[in-house]
């Protein structure tokens, strides 16, 4: 269980906060000081499909491989233990954010067959007091009934910078070209995929976080709330 703060009262419990966008907008770091904030669980949707990729990583399962992927991933054991992410005991939250997970991971999430068998794991994330979930299809496939639909948007320019910082800050080795390529490459994927692509909820609120800084972002989402 991840741990919380203190949260103000809200009128309806338990409560959704769905927050959707594209790779670097901001929504990871955005959403878990959210939860924290109102003392809620957090789900990290796309944390889970690392997993997955990593996992096939590991045992050399090629991305087009559904059946295997499907059946591996009933195998899986992953559990998120505060800010820890364990796959069958063993901690690999470092682990599965290299670009080649990362890479790997956008691949196998366009399969219909591997997002529906998380969904029920994802959907188990939703008790009181509330839950703030990020990802791709939050706001329209996992949680189409939450309270409040947020999504944040940035410009490529700005994500895929975001995303150069985190990787070295980190100690990761990135090469800005690759990861520009990726970055697109990724968002063209999430976007025009057949099944739960990237897009923006009827219902949501869109936020352009450019020039936002990550408070500034949380406080426009406490507001909506």
């Amino acid at each position: 269980m991840i741990s919380k703060v203190s949260s103000p009262k809200l009128k309806s419990n338990p409560y959704v906060i769905a927050i959707d966008g594209p790779a670097g907008s901001g929504k990871g770091t955005v959403a878990k000081l959210v939860s924290q904030k109102l003392n809620f669980h957090y789900l990290d949707s796309g944390a889970i499909y690392r997993v997955i990729a990593y996992a096939a990583l590991q045992k050399n399962i090629e991305s087009q491989a559904i059946d295997r992927l499907v059946q591996m991933v009933k195998t899986l054991n992953i559990k998120f233990i505060e800010d820890k992410i364990l796959l069958n005991t063993i901690n690999i939250s470092n682990l599965i954010r290299t670009e080649s997970v990362s890479k790997f991971t956008s691949e196998i999430a366009i399969h219909p067959p591997i997002r529906k068998s998380i969904l029920d794991f994802q959907k188990s994330f939703f008790k009181s007091p509330g839950l703030v979930a990020e990802g791709r299809d939050m706001a329209t496939i996992v949680f189409p009934n939450a309270k409040v639909k947020i999504y944040l948007n940035a410009s490529s320019k700005v994500r895929i910078n975001r995303r150069y910082k985190q990787l070295i800050l980190k100690g990761n080795g990135v090469n800005i070209a690759n990861l520009t390529r990726d970055i697109e490459i990724r968002d063209k994927r999430d976007k025009e995929r057949m099944v739960s692509p990237l897009k923006i909820a009827f219902d949501a609120h869109v936020l352009e976080t450019d020039n936002l800084t990550i408070d500034q972002t949380v406080t426009k989402i406490l507001q909506f709330i």
